[in-house]
C-alpha cells in the first residue's frame, strides 16, 4: 500500500494562488499517478489497445498535447500548424516506452503548474476563445479544464496499464 498522501492533502504549493490550488493539486497528483502507472511498461504494452480501448501511449501523448494546446488558448493565442499536426499523430505507435512517454506528459504537467503559479488572479476571468469556432471561455476555465481533463486521462492510463500488464504478463 502506498502511504504517500494525495497532493491535495499535502498542504499548499508554494507560489500557487489559493484560488488555483485545486487545479495545481490535481495536476501534481496526475503526474505522480502517471509515473507509477507507466513505470516499467514496454513499448509493446504502451501501444496495445486492450479490447479496442485507446492505448496508454495515446493517453500519455494526448495529455501532453492537450495541455500544450490549452495553454496556448489560455495565453489568448490560436494553435499553430505544428500543434495541429501533432494532434493527428497522438495515437500512432512508435518505439517510446512508458518511462519516455510519462516524462513527456509530466513535462507538460510541470509547464501547466508553472503557468498556474505565474497567473495573475486579476486576469482569471479574462475572455479566451477555443478552436477555429472561437468557443468562449476564460482563463480560469481553461486552467481548471487542463486539470480535470488531465485527471480524466490519468485515470484511463492507470486502468489501461493494469489491463495490459495482465494481458501481456
Amino acid at each position: 500500500m502506498n502511504n504517500e498522501r494525495e497532493a491535495w492533502l499535502g498542504g499548499t504549493l508554494e507560489g500557487v494562488s489559493p484560488v488555483l490550488m485545486p487545479a495545481a493539486h490535481a495536476l501534481v497528483q496526475a503526474g505522480r499517478d502517471i509515473e507509477r502507472a507507466a513505470n516499467g511498461l514496454t513499448a509493446s504494452q504502451i501501444w496495445t489497445p486492450p479490447h479496442g480501448a485507446p492505448s496508454v501511449g495515446f493517453h500519455l501523448r494526448h495529455i501532453a498535447g492537450s495541455i500544450n494546446r490549452l495553454l496556448t488558448y489560455a495565453r489568448g493565442e490560436q494553435l499553430s500548424e505544428t500543434q495541429l499536426t501533432a494532434l493527428t499523430v497522438e495515437g500512432k505507435a512508435d518505439e517510446h516506452d512508458g518511462a519516455m512517454l510519462a516524462e513527456l506528459a509530466n513535462k507538460q504537467i510541470d509547464e501547466a503548474v508553472a503557468v498556474i503559479k505565474t497567473t495573475d488572479e486579476a486576469m482569471l476571468f479574462d475572455n479566451r476563445y477555443v478552436g477555429r469556432e472561437r468557443l468562449p471561455t476564460n482563463v480560469i476555465g481553461l486552467l481548471f479544464h487542463i486539470a480535470e481533463h488531465t485527471q480524466r486521462h490519468t485515470g484511463q492510463i492507470v486502468t489501461t496499464a493494469k489491463i495490459v500488464r495482465g494481458m501481456m504478463g
